[in-house]
């Protein structure tokens, strides 16, 4: 018997100390209960890379163990690596309406959607388990069907409040369920996990009603197009677009295939209200006056290949803005992103179109779903946890988060800043964090999961940086000599023409280099390959300050 048998323990596999890919788990006993499974987009240093999800070693090892993936929400960072998870562990997925529908999509075109078991939930469910009984809460965030999670142990009640604001006029119908999170309090709480995300940004997050008003008053002022960009995730936002669309007798079209695919999950299962006869095809844009079509769209945070890069510069087949069009960016930029959506801007700019964009109050098309200081000192304040676990949050908001809940009764040295694969275990009502287990980030190279690793990644920067010199050796068998001169190709690193002396002065190297190797090294590839390498590498960094891969060939004639 392991000596945690009786030990509950809490550990995140992604989103501590980070924003993306989340992943939590709780363990007790026999059971593991998984909480969300996101993925995160890659920076610019990962060369290829499509996708980050969580390291499961750990759940790998203890699959048996794994009883439910219990999901909050539907955004890509809470559900985007799940279909890669339920390829290695078949387990049931638990999650609200609109959320299963987000999640379905993805296993269709993972063609795993038949051997999942799906289950659905809402804030009434009650899920037995044994000795753990899992009830849910509602919350408000900007798409629709969130759920907080309460655990209740053996040891205590652990409470998940999945991403949450306190927005007491929502756009949609879904108020937080505060009394119920105040019953919760009551009860007891001795762990809480809450969301970190705006821990830095003070008073409370504004109404998303807020949006509505100028989005409709944009839509009102428009002479040409109205082009908006949003998460298609945003339901209310886009139920906004669709309003306003309405009031000024326009059309609708939806461009990017995410938009497409989440608007359509939306209307099935009654979480948009569209008029018929409002959406059109892409197709069908050009044969309506332009002050009569509205194109909703991704890309707002602007991804290369989504929708509105593409319009910004003339690339979308069919479909162009015009000087004079309405582009309005309704999100705002995610970290990062900046330097992306500043260049799609410039572009609409240029085109001659009129653009509004910014976040927050500098455009009023735009409120987060994270909450602010504010919001997350009610959430601490309704719950009041004796431990705390700030998540899903770089490590500056996990610090102020915890000065938050200092502030309003946590006691000072009960809050637990961990990284992923840190282990906070639980026994006799005392937490401690003293171990922890195998955790960091899987990579998504096309078909291939977690089949790249650092020394391709350090390849790619080293081919994206000084790029690749080619070197053919023609090699007489019998004579273990150069039969013919080396050839030499360059891709990425100079432009064969204008550096024929140096290719040359490479090729004489080579040809000395391989000539003064003995005999017994001249029957051995890998040994001429090596002292190719080493000689070329080194003549090129001292004459150009380059390293580019170098990469012998050996033919032998």
């Amino acid at each position: 018997m392991s000596k945690y048998e009786n030990t509950l323990s809490i550990f995140g596999l992604g989103g501590l100390n980070e924003i993306g890919k989340n992943m939590y788990a709780i363990e007790y006993g026999n059971d593991i209960f998984v909480i969300d499974c996101g993925n995160k987009f890659p920076d610019e240093s990962l060369l290829g890379i499509d996708l980050i999800i969580p390291d499961i070693t750990y759940l790998l090892e203890n699959k048996e163990r794994v009883k439910a993936l219990i999901v909050t929400h539907g955004h890509e960072d809470h559900i985007g690596g799940i279909p890669f998870v339920l390829k290695k562990i078949n387990v049931p997925v638990y999650g609200t309406r609109f959320t299963l529908g987000l999640i379905e999509l993805k296993l269709k075109e993972h063609k795993i959607l038949r051997e999942t078991e799906l289950k659905e939930i809402t804030s009434k469910s009650l899920l037995d388990f044994g000795k753990i009984k899992v009830e849910f809460f509602k919350v408000t965030h900007s798409i629709p069907d969130c759920l907080g999670i309460v655990f209740r142990t053996p040891e205590g009640n652990i409470v998940h409040t999945g991403d949450f604001k306190f927005d007491y006029t929502p756009a949609t119908n879904e108020h937080s369920e505060i009394h119920k999170m105040a019953q919760i309090g009551t009860e007891g709480v001795l762990l809480l996990l809450s969301e970190s995300t705006n821990a830095e940004r003070p008073g409370s997050t504004p109404s998303e009603q807020m949006v509505g008003t100028h989005v409709e008053e944009a839509f009102i002022k428009a002479d040409g197009k109205v082009i908006l960009s949003t998460f298609a995730s945003n339901i209310s936002r886009v139920q906004q677009v669709v309003d306003a669309t309405n009031k000024t007798n326009r059309k609708l079209a939806l461009l990017g295939r995410s938009m497409v695919n989440v608007v359509e999950v939306a209307m099935e299962r009654g979480y948009l209200d569209v008029p018929d006869g409002m959406l059109i095809e892409p197709n069908q844009i050009n044969d309506l006056p332009p002050d009569r079509v509205t194109i909703l769209c991704t890309g707002s945070q602007g991804e290369p290949l989504a929708a509105l890069s593409r319009l910004s510069t003339g690339d979308f087949r069919g479909v162009e803005i015009l000087a004079g069009d309405t582009v309005i960016l309704a999100a705002g930029p995610i970290p990062g992103n900046e330097r992306s959506v500043t260049r799609i801007v410039d572009n609409l700019f240029t085109i001659g179109a009129k653009v509004i964009y910014g976040s927050g109050s500098a455009s009023g098309m735009h409120v987060s779903g994270h909450g602010y200081q504010e919001d997350l000192k009610l959430m601490l304040t309704l719950m009041k946890p004796r431990y705390f676990i700030p998540i899903h949050g770089e490590m500056r908001m996990l610090h102020k988060h915890r000065l938050l809940a200092e502030s309003i009764g946590v006691e000072e040295g009960n809050t637990f800043i961990i990284n992923n694969g840190d282990v906070v275990d639980i026994s006799g009502g005392v937490a401690r964090q003293t171990r922890n287990i195998p955790a960091g980030n899987t990579f998504v190279d096309g078909m291939g999961v977690g089949d790249v690793g650092e020394i391709v990644l350090r390849d790619r920067k080293q081919l994206s940086e000084d790029g690749m010199l080619v070197i053919v050796l023609t090699m007489s068998k019998r004579e273990k000599k150069l039969a013919t001169d080396p050839d030499t190709i360059s891709r990425g690193f100079v432009y064969v023409k204008n550096s024929e002396d140096l290719l040359q002065d490479v090729n004489n190297l080579i040809k000395k280099t391989v000539n003064e190797l003995d005999d017994r090294d001249k029957r051995e590839w890998n040994v001429i390959k090596q002292h190719v390498r080493r000689s070329v590498g080194q003549y090129l960094f001292s004459h150009t300050k380059k390293k580019p891969m170098i990469i012998p060939i050996i033919i032998e004639v």
